[in-house]
């Protein structure tokens, strides 16, 4: 599956796609493949705060337990609460359904974040 180009991706294999000063936040397909059968997962709430480059939540998999890596700091506005019931649209539509929040943007954005471009070279990489 290739990364959208109209996403910013942080080197943790967290997606930001912004659309004002909303930023919609899930995990990359790579990332989703990796971890594969999705058993867990905890979402801050909405009204909580978060920073960049700190962890936001957890995902669990029968494979490991991984922090999800705020890629914006900002205020959480919405929280998909479908993946509730439903992890697996996590790995099936990860830049789609599986979004996991929504944030109000506060101040600029990290200068760490990666391009589609960037980000494919980084999980080439890392599939290695």
């Amino acid at each position: 599956m290739s990364n959208p180009t109209d996403l910013k991706y942080t080197a943790s294999h967290e997606w930001a796609r912004l659309e004002g000063d909303i930023a919609t936040l899930g995990i990359t397909a790579h990332a989703a493949e990796s971890l594969s059968d999705l058993v867990y997962i905890d979402l801050p709430a909405v009204g909580d705060s978060i920073t960049a480059g700190e962890a936001f939540g957890e995902i669990e998999s029968v494979k490991a337990v991984s922090d999800l890596k705020s890629p914006v700091t900002g205020e959480v506005t919405q929280v998909n609460s479908g993946l509730e019931d439903n992890l697996s649209v996590i790995n099936s539509e990860p830049f789609g359904g599986g979004w996991m929040i929504k944030v109000k943007v506060s101040g600029d954005l990290p200068a760490d974040l990666l391009d589609a471009a960037a980000y494919d070279e980084l999980a080439a990489a890392d599939a290695h």
